[in-house]
């Protein structure tokens, strides 16, 4: 069973992604509502995969995702974004992010891509 932390500012969309992880099978070790507190989580609780929202305060979740790494070189971060961040997303990957997910995603959409960590 995987562990997974959850970053996002919005508790609707961490709820959301926590309800479909522990669906299937995943084990939701800790939440983030910033980039900041994600770092913090991250290297307290040393998570297995990262889902990632980019826009946040205090941090952006690139941000965050270059701290992480910069700690864990093998850290596994999926970044989730909206619509129209393309260019944020490439510089999430050149970043050291192993996939990517676009808002709005479908339940299978987010578990075909961590499934692949599994």
């Amino acid at each position: 069973m995987k562990n997974v932390l959850i970053v996002d500012d919005a508790a609707f969309m961490r709820m959301s992604i926590k309800m479909t992880l522990q669906k299937h099978g995943f084990n939701v070790v800790g939440e983030a509502d910033n980039g900041k507190v994600a770092v913090e989580k991250y290297l307290e609780l040393r998570p297995d995969l990262v889902t990632m929202d980019i826009t946040m305060p205090e941090m952006t979740g690139i941000e965050a995702l270059k701290e992480i790494v910069k700690n864990d070189p093998q850290a596994n971060v999926i970044m989730v974004s909206a619509m129209g961040q393309e260019m944020l997303v490439k510089e999430a990957i050149i970043s050291g992010a192993k996939s990517f997910v676009v808002k709005p995603f479908t339940e299978d959409t987010l578990i075909k891509v961590l499934d692949k960590f599994k």
